[in-house]
């Protein structure tokens, strides 16, 4: 297994031919060997100290099952999905493209009242497969897990509904799908100058609503463990400026709100960290969108970019840390046309937002 996913990542890393070594480096992050999914603090705490030292980090296990005949696009099925609905139907999912409910984003809402299950069986197939294809092949089988373990008793098809805005094949077009945890996007680009269509949200409770410190058998966490490498890579005087009191809060799309500033942001600039903690930001940049499809993490890298890895700023927030250790559960990364907010207490809720710099 291990044998082709060093292939899979090889093709993959082919296919990128032209893009800049910034996004190269982050899609390297991003290759399943190198991610500490199941990283516990106990083990991060004795890794710690090698980590200036630039030592390596634990294989990723193989999470989704490699399917030997190629699928159709998310795009392909929403056209697909959009062609099956009967008038009822659409009169109760379907707005016009530039309706406010489109960019809307928050942790736990459904977007219209009708649910997942009251599509018949091949609906809901189709609805699962284009959720499935949002994400990498890597990560959607165990992204799926959360959204059907967040939902609790009612399941994916119980605890999900869709909505879609515009006419699919006919022109600009967006398909939403939101949950407990859970807001997707699908628009096949008709959003111009925003990754994945609009902002994201994921999340994860799972023995509890209050997790215990090491976030055991947490889907996200790893992004978190990730993070917290850079702050012990800090000296000083960086974790100083790094170290904040509390966070931004959840407040709707008010959480994820741009302010296209490239200095003032909480936390430390990227800019004025060394090149090897630069270099261990990028692989929290790829871990934040390694669940993501290929092309959609390749146009958000590229909006990144375009807005400057330096304009970054990467906080720690210590009054809304779980236990007495110094392993941050909430943190941010923020520049003029993103937010990364990464919210561990009580559980992980994490809210993603990237556009094209104004």
């Amino acid at each position: 297994m291990m044998a082709w996913n060093q292939c899979c990542f090889k093709k993959k890393m082919e296919s990128w031919a032209g893009v800049s070594k910034f996004q190269i480096d982050i899609l390297k992050f991003m290759n399943p060997e190198n991610h500490p999914l199941a990283v516990d603090r106990r083990s991060f705490l004795r890794q710690s100290s090698g980590i200036a030292a630039g030592l390596g980090l634990g294989a990723l296990p193989i999470i989704g099952e490699v399917k030997g005949k190629k699928k159709p696009e998310s795009e392909t099925l929403v056209k697909m999905f959009y062609d099956s609905l009967n008038e009822e139907k659409r009169k109760a999912i379907c707005f016009p493209f530039d309706h406010k409910l489109r960019l809307k984003v928050d942790n736990n809402w459904l977007i219209t009242k009708t649910l997942v299950e009251d599509y018949s069986k091949d609906q809901q197939a189709m609805i699962k497969e284009i959720f499935m294809g949002l994400h990498s092949e890597e990560y959607a089988e165990k992204v799926y897990d959360q959204v059907e373990w967040d939902s609790g008793l009612d399941g994916f098809e119980g605890g999900s509904s869709v909505a879609i805005f515009g006419k699919p094949g006919t022109g600009k077009f967006e398909f939403v799908l939101t949950g407990r945890h859970c807001t997707r996007r699908c628009d096949g680009d008709s959003v111009e100058g925003a990754a994945f269509g609009g902002p994201l949200f994921y999340g994860h409770a799972v023995d509890s609503f209050n997790e215990k410190p090491d976030h055991k058998g947490n889907a996200y966490w790893y992004q978190a463990v990730r993070a917290n490498e850079v702050y012990q890579m800090l000296d000083g005087k960086q974790r100083k400026a790094a170290l904040c009191g509390k966070s931004r809060g959840e407040k709707g799309n008010a959480t994820i709100k741009l302010t296209g500033k490239k200095v003032g942001l909480d936390g430390i600039r990227v800019g004025d960290m060394s090149g090897d903690q630069k270099g261990h930001v990028r692989k929290v940049l790829g871990d934040l969108l390694a669940p993501f499809r290929e092309k959609d993490s390749k146009e958000a890298l590229k909006l990144v970019e375009a807005g400057g890895l330096d304009n970054i700023h990467m906080a720690f927030y210590k009054e809304e840390n779980i236990g007495k250790d110094e392993i941050w559960d909430v943190w941010q990364l923020e520049g003029p046309n993103m937010v990364c907010y990464f919210r561990g207490k009580p559980h992980v809720h994490a809210w993603m937002h990237i556009r094209k710099p104004v």
